[in-house]
């Protein structure tokens, strides 16, 4: 069985690596209705549509314009996350997605962080580099 170390995770913007990455996050979720009757002793359930959305926090940095700052709230964008590298052979998950909120924190005695949250306007693909 193999493990991956969390620091050979990187983020693309299409083919643009975002700088500074701490950490990522994608849930991929099934919304499911019930189409349980009157009658039934049990409650059934079927799988509706799927959704996916997730959040990227990285130590700010200003001058990379092409993926933080391509992250605009209401920015739709071709989103690459590799979660073991971009070697090749290297699993990675890519949607086309919409940032939905950027947050900064800012310490008093630690490191300037941007944070990214997004949802899919699709569904995920999961490949090999």
């Amino acid at each position: 069985m193999a493990t991956h170390h969390g620091k050979e995770g990187t983020i693309k913007i299409g083919s643009n690596t975002v700088a500074e990455i701490v950490s990522f996050s994608l849930d991929e979720t099934a919304n499911i209705v019930s189409d349980t009757a009157m009658g039934d002793s049990w409650e059934s359930k079927k799988a509706g549509t799927n959704d996916s959305s997730g959040s990227i926090t990285c130590h700010w940095d200003e001058t990379d314009t092409s993926g933080q700052g391509a992250m605009t709230v209401g920015a739709e964008v071709t989103l690459n996350l590799y979660p073991e590298g971009a070697d090749s052979g290297d699993t990675y998950a890519s949607m086309s997605a919409l940032v939905n909120s950027v947050g900064i924190s800012v310490p008093m005695d630690g490191v300037v962080e941007r944070s990214f949250g997004f949802e899919s306007t699709g569904g995920v693909t999961w490949t090999t580099v």
